[in-house]
């Protein structure tokens, strides 16, 4: 089945491509970097039968528009929050992965969008951050986004491999890599690269004691991009909230364990029903 992101959202003159799946309580699922809805396809479906699923494309990515201009975390959680009023919800719960964990904590604690609950995967949320391709490409982004395009296609499955704890093959790679193949998609990967900084993190950081809502993290133990620790550390920083880790599995946990994200979450809804109850 081809991943379909049918509706459109006007954001500051901008296209974001979103859909939905089912109905019930409202869950969204916000995906990371360099990512794109498709990493839901086959949780999504799995959640939609007790839940209203949304999912979108952050702007720069997936099928939303890719502007010469701002895609960084300082522009998402706007994004999210006008987001979360178009699709005229409250309180939804949030299942959020790497960079869509630190733009639904951006929206909560900047935007003061309310959550029932906040699962956050393997979450880009604490300093530092920023892989060494991050901080290469950060001050040599012309030259990445000029070179040629063979090089780029070579450097794309090695660099979402590296995401995933097991080989992955074309049928897993090729969705993610395909988004951004071509000459204009080639410069958007470097540039929302290039506008990767600490300081949206470092805003919020001190911040999540503030959390209103329950919060479980899951991470995988094999996480090349960012290491377990930094999800304990997470952890002992948002009160209340709980530590999942996952074995077997890299930073990109949909690829290479998605029936423990579907078991995990299943269960911490399951839990916030029962004591709302």
């Amino acid at each position: 089945m081809t991943w379909q992101t049918p509706q459109t959202f006007d954001f500051e003159g901008h296209a974001i491509r979103w859909g939905s799946l089912g109905v019930g309580a409202p869950l969204v699922m916000m995906h990371g970097t360099p990512f794109w809805s498709h990493e839901w396809s086959r949780l999504a479906p799995l959640l939609a039968h007790n839940h209203k699923v949304f999912f979108y494309d952050m702007l720069g990515y997936g099928n939303s528009d890719r502007p010469d201009g701002d895609v960084s975390l300082g522009i998402q959680n706007r994004l999210f929050a006008a987001l979360t009023e178009h699709w005229k919800l409250d309180r939804p719960d949030i299942v959020a992965h790497d960079f869509g964990g630190a733009t639904a904590l951006r929206a909560h604690l900047i935007d003061a969008v309310d959550y029932n609950s906040l699962t956050l995967i393997d979450p880009v949320a604490l300093r530092p951050w920023g892989s060494p391709l991050v901080q290469h490409v950060k001050h040599h982004e012309t030259a990445f986004a000029d070179m040629p395009s063979y090089m780029h296609e070579a450097i794309l499955p090695a660099y979402l491999q590296s995401a995933m704890h097991h080989k992955a093959g074309p049928e897993v790679l090729t969705p993610y890599a395909d988004q951004w193949i071509g000459a204009e998609r080639q410069a958007a990967f470097y540039r929302q690269i290039a506008q990767m900084d600490q300081c949206y993190t470092d805003e919020v950081q001190d911040r999540y004691p503030e959390i209103r809502c329950p919060v479980q993290i899951l991470w995988g133990e094999k996480d090349e991009w960012i290491p377990i620790d930094r999800g304990r550390e997470l952890q002992a920083m948002i009160p209340g909230s709980s530590f999942v880790s996952i074995p077997n599995a890299g930073h990109l946990m949909q690829e290479d364990a998605p029936e423990a994200i579907a078991f995990h979450v299943q269960r911490f809804l399951q839990a916030q029903k029962s004591a709302g109850s």
